[in-house]
Protein backbone atom coordinates (compact mmCIF):
# COMPACT_ATOMS: atom_id res chain seq x y z
CA UNK A 1 0.00 0.00 0.00
CA UNK A 2 1.41 3.36 -0.87
CA UNK A 3 1.11 6.50 1.85
CA UNK A 4 -1.65 7.97 0.65
CA UNK A 5 -3.95 4.89 0.30
CA UNK A 6 -2.31 3.69 4.12
CA UNK A 7 -3.43 7.53 4.94
CA UNK A 8 -7.13 7.67 3.83
CA UNK A 9 -7.79 4.21 4.99
CA UNK A 10 -6.76 5.69 8.72
CA UNK A 11 -9.06 8.46 8.54
CA UNK A 12 -11.76 6.22 7.26
CA UNK A 13 -11.59 4.08 10.10
CA UNK A 14 -11.28 7.31 12.36
CA UNK A 15 -14.76 8.78 11.09
CA UNK A 16 -16.19 4.97 11.34
CA UNK A 17 -15.14 4.88 15.04
CA UNK A 18 -16.40 8.36 15.80
CA UNK A 19 -19.57 7.88 14.03
CA UNK A 20 -20.93 4.48 16.11
CA UNK A 21 -21.69 5.65 19.28
CA UNK A 22 -22.81 9.41 18.50
CA UNK A 23 -26.62 8.82 17.97
CA UNK A 24 -27.24 7.95 21.82
CA UNK A 25 -25.24 10.74 22.90
CA UNK A 26 -25.60 14.36 24.02
CA UNK A 27 -24.30 17.16 22.08
CA UNK A 28 -21.47 17.64 25.15
CA UNK A 29 -21.13 14.10 24.96
CA UNK A 30 -20.14 13.58 21.63
CA UNK A 31 -18.30 16.29 21.28
CA UNK A 32 -15.94 15.10 23.97
CA UNK A 33 -15.75 11.95 22.22
CA UNK A 34 -15.34 13.20 18.85
CA UNK A 35 -11.67 15.36 20.53
CA UNK A 36 -10.70 12.04 22.17
CA UNK A 37 -10.83 10.16 18.72
CA UNK A 38 -9.81 13.01 16.47
CA UNK A 39 -6.29 13.20 19.22
CA UNK A 40 -5.37 9.50 18.85
CA UNK A 41 -6.37 9.74 15.10
CA UNK A 42 -3.90 12.71 14.98
CA UNK A 43 -1.40 10.81 17.35
CA UNK A 44 -1.09 7.71 15.58
CA UNK A 45 -0.62 9.40 11.86
CA UNK A 46 2.10 11.74 13.82
CA UNK A 47 3.77 8.76 14.87
CA UNK A 48 3.60 7.03 11.41
CA UNK A 49 4.44 10.31 9.32
CA UNK A 50 7.90 10.25 11.72
CA UNK A 51 8.55 6.41 11.63
CA UNK A 52 8.58 6.99 8.16
CA UNK A 53 11.08 10.35 7.71
CA UNK A 54 8.24 13.27 7.18
CA UNK A 55 9.20 14.93 10.20
CA UNK A 56 7.07 18.57 9.22
CA UNK A 57 4.00 16.95 8.81
CA UNK A 58 4.47 14.36 12.30
CA UNK A 59 5.40 17.50 13.64
CA UNK A 60 2.43 19.26 12.39
CA UNK A 61 0.08 16.50 13.51
CA UNK A 62 1.54 16.00 16.52
CA UNK A 63 0.69 19.64 17.46
CA UNK A 64 -3.20 18.95 16.26
CA UNK A 65 -3.44 15.92 18.75
CA UNK A 66 -1.78 18.05 21.29
CA UNK A 67 -4.75 20.68 21.00
CA UNK A 68 -7.22 17.75 20.74
CA UNK A 69 -6.27 16.51 24.12
CA UNK A 70 -6.58 19.95 25.49
CA UNK A 71 -9.83 20.41 24.10
CA UNK A 72 -10.55 17.03 25.74
CA UNK A 73 -9.51 17.53 28.76
CA UNK A 74 -11.60 21.13 28.85
CA UNK A 75 -15.02 19.24 28.04
CA UNK A 76 -14.22 16.56 30.30
CA UNK A 77 -13.48 19.21 33.18
CA UNK A 78 -16.98 20.87 32.02
CA UNK A 79 -18.87 17.94 32.04
CA UNK A 80 -18.49 17.56 35.42
CA UNK A 81 -20.67 20.97 36.43
CA UNK A 82 -24.01 19.59 35.24
CA UNK A 83 -27.87 20.12 35.76
CA UNK A 84 -30.14 17.44 36.99
CA UNK A 85 -33.82 18.96 36.68
CA UNK A 86 -36.45 18.24 38.84
CA UNK A 87 -40.94 17.90 37.50
CA UNK A 88 -43.97 18.06 39.42
CA UNK A 89 -46.50 15.52 38.64
CA UNK A 90 -46.99 16.95 35.57
CA UNK A 91 -44.21 16.41 33.96
CA UNK A 92 -43.36 20.52 34.09
CA UNK A 93 -39.39 21.57 34.76
CA UNK A 94 -40.23 23.15 38.40
CA UNK A 95 -36.23 23.93 39.18
CA UNK A 96 -32.48 22.02 39.06
CA UNK A 97 -29.96 21.12 41.02
CA UNK A 98 -26.10 22.23 39.93
CA UNK A 99 -24.07 19.24 40.23
CA UNK A 100 -20.56 18.99 40.58
CA UNK A 101 -19.65 15.02 40.24
CA UNK A 102 -22.41 13.70 42.54
CA UNK A 103 -22.50 16.71 45.33
CA UNK A 104 -25.21 19.07 44.75
CA UNK A 105 -23.72 22.53 44.89
CA UNK A 106 -27.09 25.08 44.10
CA UNK A 107 -30.75 24.69 43.50
CA UNK A 108 -32.70 26.99 41.18
CA UNK A 109 -36.28 27.04 41.27
CA UNK A 110 -38.11 28.64 38.78
CA UNK A 111 -41.37 29.44 40.37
Amino acid sequence: MNKNALTALALAGLMLVSIGGAFAQTKQQKDKNDMRNLGIGLGALAVHKTLKGDTKTGLALGAGAAYAAKKYEDQRKAQKNWRKYRYNSKGKKIGYYQMRGNKRVRYVSYG
